[in-house]
């Protein structure tokens, strides 16, 4: 085997890109600490029974495990950082008000999820911890528009949800996990046939609900329409009717904010439903058939570090986002010729020091680079060097 291969669906970031990747990474982790935002680093290891307290059994599948040498345990290979934030929210910062944290970081899965190509992403996000309300949420989708409009993504496509509303229509109704994961299938791919089987053994107002769930999808307006009147109406209790008049409260603040900005309603679209508890959002570019960014409400994963903290958040694939943007890091630089002259070396570190590039070349070789281009050189007038346009682009 040759040794410069790596392993399926993992892959080098070459200079190009990786100079774009990072200057995006700065620009988002600017804009989160203008907001407030601390910056937080988790381990890239932990045990596995705290790396995976409060999610679901898809984020188990996705994690590496190994042993511990030291302790026996096994370890886990974070496939997610929400919930390492969450416990240091809970257990290390320990306050009692509202923290804002942001994160950027790598995380490994075990294979390629639908959205990805590779198993190696960047995450990148930020969560509110300490607020219930609206706000925090109306903030969290604020946040992340702002985030796809600086990586240069114009039309933004969002979707909204609710983890309130099948918790309302299920009621007393106690499903098993694997029953729920079933159930979570089919309202996902909207297999009404095999729904309506799977349901007959629940109440009848209760089946029919999970049924109407496959058609209230849509513009986001309609869809509140018919969630509570006609054919597809959910059932008016008092937790269905909250989550419909939070979605359609957080509607009206978003249309106010971002008026340009296309917003549907999907209340079967429930991924994640394991640890969301309230609000959920999606957010789609034209150019990708997955979400571009995910986020929700997740109040109860706290619960598992000993403090349950209201929290709601986002996050996504700066690798992924950094390959859909616009924006180019090439940048021009100064070519300066590569000899032993301290006058030289002395306007070379006065130029670095103001911000320019300088990059010094032997005579006679070609300067070759896909994150530089030399637009300036330097040339020796008399005892000085001066910077003078390029005479030829090399």
């Amino acid at each position: 085997m040759n040794r410069w291969l790596l392993p399926e669906d993992i892959a080098d970031i070459l200079p190009a890109e990786a100079a774009k990747v990072e200057a995006l990474r700065r620009l988002l982790l600017d804009l989160y600490q203008s907001y407030g935002y601390e910056l937080v680093t988790p381990p890239l290891i932990e045990f596995l029974d705290s790396l995976l307290t409060g999610t679901g059994s898809d984020l188990n599948l996705q994690t590496f495990k190994l042993v511990d040498q030291l302790s026996g345990r096994t370890l886990g290979l974070r496939a997610d950082m929400t919930p390492q934030v969450a416990r240091i929210d809970a257990h290390l910062l320990n306050r009692q008000g509202v923290t804002r944290l942001c994160y950027a970081g790598s995380v490994v899965h075990a294979r390629a999820s639908i959205t990805s190509s590779s198993r190696e992403e960047l995450q990148v996000g930020a969560e509110i911890y300490g607020c219930a309300s609206l706000n925090a949420d109306f903030e969290a989708i604020s946040l992340l528009l702002q985030t796809l409009r600086l990586a240069g993504l114009e039309r933004v496509y969002l979707d909204l949800s609710h983890a309130g509303v099948l918790a309302g229509i299920l009621g007393d109704v106690a499903l098993a996990p694997e029953q729920m994961e079933t159930l979570y299938t089919l309202l996902q791919t909207k297999d009404r046939p095999s729904l309506a089987t799977w349901s007959q053994a629940l109440p009848t107002d209760c089946a029919n609900a999970l049924l109407a769930l496959t058609h209230l999808n849509g513009p986001s307006n309609e869809v509140l329409k018919k969630a509570r009147k006609g054919e597809f109406a959910l059932p008016n209790n008092l937790k269905v009717q909250e989550s419909l008049l939070q979605l359609e409260a957080l509607l009206t603040s978003i249309t106010e904010l971002e008026p340009a900005t296309e917003i549907s309603i999907d209340l079967a679209d429930l991924r994640g439903y394991q640890y969301h508890t309230g609000v959920m959002f999606a957010a789609y570019i034209a150019d990708l058939a997955q979400p571009i960014a995910r986020g929700g409400r997740y109040d109860q994963v706290g619960a598992a570090f000993g403090r349950a903290r209201p929290a709601t958040g986002f996050s996504l694939d700066l690798l992924t986002l950094a390959s859909l943007s616009k924006a180019s890091a090439l940048r021009l630089a100064i070519r300066a010729p590569w000899v032993n002259d301290p006058a030289l070396e002395r306007q070379i570190m006065q130029l670095r020091q103001a911000g320019e590039v300088v990059i010094q070349v032997k005579e006679g070789e070609a300067f070759l680079s896909t994150q530089y281009r030399c637009d300036r050189e330097l040339v020796q007038q008399g005892k000085n060097w001066v910077v003078t346009p390029l005479r030829s682009v090399k």
